[in-house]
């Protein structure tokens, strides 16, 4: 008999209602792909969330495994780059949204959508950094590209207890940067000041169009009203790295702070970035974030936990990373 491992199936129904199990699957069961991975820990993100409860189109391919990040080790490859027992990351690349993803005991993938684990980094802290933590340093490298030092001025980091913002908080500040943490759970202060930011604030909205200058950049997880007053208080030459969604698509802003200040908005893709950007974003995070820091802004679970942390996080329920240990 083969081997079997637990699985979270999603499927949809002939009116498209949409459910979630738990089941067996065996590696013949999982899509094509020239390296197979024995998921050691992954982890529930946002886009996970949307995912297994429905609220929003993440998944575009029935019935699938969900999870968009997983770290491992091969068991086995026809690709170049990899052989048996080398460590792993896997982010993005469609996984967990048109292809098999990380909640299953196995993977089968591309070689080419694989990173090497970082040396020193365990699986376990792999996926408490994540995508969440690994488009953060997206975000911190494109703000430094744009000339966004330190002698700049502050940063603000918007949905600043989740995941995005967490990670976002801790590197900014351990770079030095002094890092306005926006939040809209004021309970999460005393987190987001062990973290590292010197100051919290709530959100606004609706924006202005134009607003005191108050920073001179910014990571927004966020978008809708807090991206737009993000924006609109960006100070001249600044930038605005934009990666998330979670209060919504719309951007309900003018373009004053583009044409009045000079404000740049930066947009940050962390699916189908290129393996050299994936490589310099985990190379930076291993020099840059504060591994001891991922205890405090990491909670851990097992596969039991997944689903319920799933709707926790959609709802708001859920600060910092979730770490799944398979």
């Amino acid at each position: 008999m083969p081997e079997t491992f637990k699985a979270i199936l999603v499927s949809r129904d002939a009116e498209k209602k949409q459910s979630v199990a738990v089941t067996d699957l065996t590696e013949a069961d999982l899509m094509e792909g020239d390296v197979t991975v024995a998921v050691e820990a992954t982890t529930v993100n946002y886009k996970d969330g949307l995912a297994i409860s429905g609220k929003a189109p993440v998944i575009r391919r029935w019935p699938l495994v969900p999870g968009i990040d997983f770290a491992g080790t091969v068991i086995s490859s026809s690709h170049a780059d990899w052989r048996k027992g080398d460590k792993v990351i896997l982010n993005g690349w469609g996984v967990g949204e048109t292809h098999f993803g990380a909640y299953a005991g196995r993977a089968r993938v591309k070689g080419d959508w694989l990173v090497p684990l970082p040396q020193g980094m365990s699986p376990h802290d792999a996926m408490a950094i994540g995508t969440a933590g690994y488009t953060a340093m997206l975000c911190v490298i494109a703000l430094e590209r744009h000339g966004i030092v330190l002698d700049r001025g502050p940063v603000v980091v918007t949905g600043a207890a989740g995941g995005v913002g967490s990670v976002a908080v801790s590197i900014l500040s351990s770079l030095g940067y002094h890092v306005i943490a926006s939040t809209g759970r004021s309970a999460e202060s005393p987190y987001l000041i062990d973290l590292g930011a010197a100051e919290v604030i709530s959100r606004y909205e609706p924006a202005k169009p134009l607003a005191k200058e108050r920073w001179a950049g910014g990571v927004d997880a966020v978008g809708s009203h807090t991206l737009a007053n993000v924006l609109s208080m960006t100070s001249y030459g600044g930038a605005v790295a934009a990666c998330g969604l979670a209060g919504g698509m719309d951007l309900p802003a003018s373009v004053a702070p583009f044409i009045l200040r000079g404000v740049c908005l930066l947009g940050i893709d962390s699916v189908m970035a290129p393996k050299p950007v994936r490589m310099e974003a985990w190379r930076r995070i291993g020099t840059d974030l504060d591994l001891q820091k991922l205890a405090s802004l990491s909670t851990t679970i097992g596969f039991d936990g997944i689903i319920d942390a799933a709707h926790d996080i959609v709802e708001g329920k859920i600060r910092g990373r979730v770490v799944v240990d398979m």
